[in-house]
Formats: structure tokens, C-alpha cells, sequence
């Protein structure tokens, strides 16, 4: 008998996504909420429905996360990300070539850079003043 759920995480910028997969109809609940009402804008739901579509598994599978940290974009990739990781540990064989090649399984290294002194933000320096 095959496995039940399936566990992943998925992380970009300072967000981090805590996916389990369920065979179900295709729900997506995100932090005990729909994906429709957590999510407001429709290119990020649509972000976090990709990983499906690239295999062929919309609606067979239901997605229960919990994601925290970042800002709306940053989560809805580390959500793809979880998902994608996710989806490989269901059927390696079919699901990681497609997930790659479309680059879902590679974590987004971009991160926030760090202030520097006598700056006002990473490198956003005071107005020079001539006079």
C-alpha cells in the first residue's frame, strides 16, 4: 500500500512553507484559510497552482500548509517550492524531470541584503550635498 501524505518544505526569502499533500479533489489550504481568500492577487494563486499543471495532477491531490515569514510573493514561492518537493516524493520518476526543467525544485537563493553602516539601507547612501 502506497503512502497516504506526503511531507515537504518549501522556502524563499524569509518565508517558509510547511506543505502536506493528501489525495484528495484539489483543495489548497493555506494557513487554515483558502487559497482564493488568503492569497489576493490571481497570479499568485496561479504560481501555487503550477506545480499540478507541469505534472498532470490537478485535483488529485489536497494541500494542507502552514506558511510564515515574508511578504505575500515570497510565500506563494516558498508554497510552489513545497509543493514541487512534494510532488517528487509521490512519483519521483514522473514528477522531478518536468518539476526541473521548469525550475521548481531549485531553492530561490535571492535573499534581502544586509544595512551598512552610514548608510540609510543596504545602499541607499544620505543626499551628497555640494555646498
Amino acid at each position: 500500500m502506497a503512502k497516504e501524505m506526503y511531507q515537504a518544505t518549501g522556502r524563499r526569502k524569509s518565508s517558509i512553507a510547511r506543505v502536506r499533500l493528501l489525495p484528495g479533489t484539489g483543495r489548497i489550504v493555506v494557513n487554515k484559510k483558502d487559497l482564493e481568500d488568503y492569497f489576493g492577487l490571481e497570479v499568485l494563486k496561479n504560481e501555487v497552482k503550477r506545480p499540478f499543471e507541469i505534472t498532470g495532477t490537478t485535483g488529485k491531490y489536497d494541500v494542507i500548509a502552514l506558511v510564515n515569514g515574508g511578504g505575500t510573493t515570497g510565500q506563494a514561492g516558498a508554497l510552489r517550492h513545497g509543493i514541487s518537493r512534494a510532488l517528487c516524493e509521490v512519483d519521483a520518476e514522473a514528477n522531478r524531470p518536468a518539476l526541473k526543467a521548469a525550475g521548481f525544485l531549485t531553492r530561490d537563493p535571492r535573499m534581502k541584503e544586509r544595512k551598512k553602516y552610514g548608510l540609510k539601507k543596504a545602499r541607499r547612501a544620505s543626499q551628497f550635498s555640494k555646498r
